[in-house]
C-alpha cells in the first residue's frame, strides 16, 4: 500500500509542473491586460477582451481534443500499453488538423456569429474584429498542441507542458512589449504576439513527442491510423466533453458581455478581475492534473483502492491551495490593484467588487478536482450534465432575478454557478462510487 507520503510526491510531482504552466496562462493574460491597460484608452483593453472571450469560445470548444486524449492515455500507460497511448495522440491530432483547417476555412462566419452574440459596443467592433482575425491564424498551432500536452499528462508528465506554455507566454510578452509599447500596434500587436507565440509552442509541443520516438513503433500506429471507425468512436466518445466545454465557455463569455452593459470602465474592472481569478484557477488545476494521471492510471492497472486514495490525497491538496489563493488576494489586494491598471475609474470598480474575487477560489475548487478524477476515469457525461444543470438551472435563472443589483448580481450568478458546479458533480461522484462503476472505462 503506497504511503501519505509517497503519493504526495508522486501528486507534487505532476501537480506543481501544472501549476506553474497552469498559473502562467493566466499570467500572459494579465500582462496583455496590464499593458493595454495602461495605454490612454482602456477601449484597446475592452477590444482584447470582447476578441479574445469570442476566440476562447472557439478554441476551447474543442478542449475535448486535450481532455479526451488525457483520460484514454492514462488508462493504456497504466495497463503498460504503450502502443494505444500513441494511437491515441495520433489520431487526436488528425482530427485535431481537420478541425483547424475548417476553422481557417469558416472563420469569417464563425467571427461574425462570436461579434453578433457579443454586440461589442460600435466603438469597440472595429478593434476587436481586427484583433480576432489576426489569432485566428494561430488555430492549428493551438489545437494540435492541446493533444500533445493532453497526452503527457496522461502520461503523469507534466514538466514538457511547463516547458512549453512557459516558452510560448514569454515569447509573447517579449513580443507584447515589441509590437504594442514599442511599434504602438496596440491590440493588433497583442494579437500578432500571440499568433508567433502560438507556433512556437506548438514546434516544442511536437519535440515533445519526438523524443519519446524509441517507444513507438511506427508501421503497427500506421496500420492502426486507417481504421476510420475509431475516428468516429473518439468524437462520440467526448460529445459529452464538447458540450460541457462550450457551457463553460458561454459562462465566460456571458459574463463578459452582460459587464459590457455596465460601460467600458466596467468591462476593463470585471476583466482585469477574471484574469487574477484564473491565476487561482489555474493554480488549483493543476492538482485536477494530478488528479487526472494518476487516477485513470490505477483504473488502467485495476487498483480500485490506489484511485480512492489519490482522490483523497488530491482534495486534501486542492484545499489547500484554494485556501492560500484567497488569503494571497487578500493580502496583495493593494499592490495588484496598482499592477493592474493606472486608470483611477477602474481601479475603483474593482475595489468595489474585490469582496467577490477573494471567496470564489473556495467556491469552485470542487469542481476543479473533480473534473480531473472524470477526465482521468474517461467518464465525462457527468461533466456534461453538471454544467447544464449549473449553467441553465441556477447562473443564467439567478442573473436574471438579481438584474437590478447591477454588477454585484453578475458576480453573485457567477460565484453561485462555480459552486453548483461542485455540488453537482460529488453528487455524481457517490453515484458512481455507491454503484462501483468507476472502472467501466477500462473495459
Amino acid at each position: 500500500m503506497t504511503s501519505h507520503r509517497t503519493l504526495d510526491r508522486k501528486i507534487w510531482d505532476i501537480a506543481w509542473p501544472a501549476i506553474l504552466s497552469n498559473i502562467s496562462i493566466p499570467l500572459l493574460g494579465l500582462v496583455d491586460s496590464a499593458i493595454l491597460g495602461h495605454l490612454d484608452n482602456s477601449q484597446y483593453l475592452g477590444a482584447v477582451a470582447v476578441g479574445a472571450a469570442i476566440l476562447s469560445f472557439l478554441y476551447w470548444g474543442f478542449s475535448f481534443l486535450r481532455m479526451g486524449t488525457t483520460g484514454p492515455v492514462a488508462l493504456a500507460e497504466g495497463a503498460g500499453n504503450h502502443h494505444d497511448s500513441f494511437l491515441v495522440l495520433f489520431r487526436s491530432s488528425a482530427i485535431a488538423l481537420v478541425i483547424a483547417a475548417g476553422v481557417l476555412l469558416f472563420h469569417a462566419p464563425l467571427l461574425a456569429l462570436g461579434m453578433g452574440m457579443m454586440a461589442p459596443a460600435p466603438e469597440l467592433a472595429p478593434l476587436t474584429d481586427s484583433y480576432m482575425n489576426i489569432r485566428i491564424l494561430s488555430a492549428p498551432a493551438v489545437l494540435l498542441t492541446y493533444t500533445v500536452v493532453g497526452w503527457c499528462i496522461g502520461r503523469q508528465d507534466t514538466r514538457w507542458p511547463l516547458l512549453i506554455v512557459v516558452a510560448t507566454n514569454l515569447t509573447n510578452i517579449a513580443l507584447d512589449f515589441l509590437f504594442v509599447m514599442g511599434l504602438g500596434l496596440n491590440s493588433d500587436g497583442a494579437a500578432m504576439a500571440t499568433v508567433i507565440a502560438e507556433y512556437l509552442g506548438c514546434t516544442l509541443a511536437l519535440y515533445t513527442v519526438w523524443r519519446h520516438r524509441h517507444q513507438l513503433n511506427t508501421q503497427a500506429v500506421m496500420r492502426d491510423m486507417k481504421i476510420v471507425s475509431a475516428y468516429s468512436l473518439i468524437l462520440s466518445s467526448n460529445r459529452y466533453l464538447f458540450v460541457r466545454t462550450i457551457c463553460l465557455l458561454f459562462s465566460f463569455a456571458f459574463f463578459t458581455a452582460a459587464g459590457e452593459n455596465f460601460g467600458t470602465d466596467t468591462l476593463a474592472a470585471n476583466t482585469l478581475m477574471i484574469q487574477l481569478l484564473l491565476i487561482g484557477a489555474y493554480g488549483m488545476d493543476g492538482f485536477a492534473y494530478a488528479a487526472e494521471g494518476l487516477t485513470g492510471n490505477r483504473l488502467g492497472a485495476g487498483d480500485l483502492p490506489g484511485f480512492y486514495r489519490v482522490v483523497a490525497r488530491c482534495t486534501l491538496w486542492t484545499a489547500v491551495s484554494a485556501g492560500t489563493v484567497s488569503v494571497a488576494l487578500v493580502l496583495f489586494e493593494a499592490p495588484l490593484l496598482n499592477a493592474l491598471t493606472s486608470l483611477d475609474s477602474v481601479k475603483e470598480l474593482i475595489g468595489q467588487y474585490y469582496p467577490w474575487l477573494v471567496v470564489l477560489p473556495l467556491l469552485a475548487a470542487p469542481s476543479y478536482l473533480l473534473d480531473g478524477v472524470f477526465i482521468g476515469s474517461a467518464q465525462t457525461r457527468h461533466m456534461m450534465t453538471t454544467m447544464l444543470i449549473s449553467t441553465l438551472g441556477v447562473y443564467l435563472p439567478l442573473w436574471y432575478l438579481t438584474t437590478g443589483w447591477g454588477n454585484h448580481g453578475l458576480w453573485l450568478s457567477f460565484a453561485a454557478f462555480n459552486l453548483a458546479r461542485g455540488i453537482t458533480l460529488y453528487a455524481c461522484y457517490r453515484q458512481v462510487s455507491q454503484r462501483q462503476a468507476w472502472q467501466a472505462a477500462v473495459h
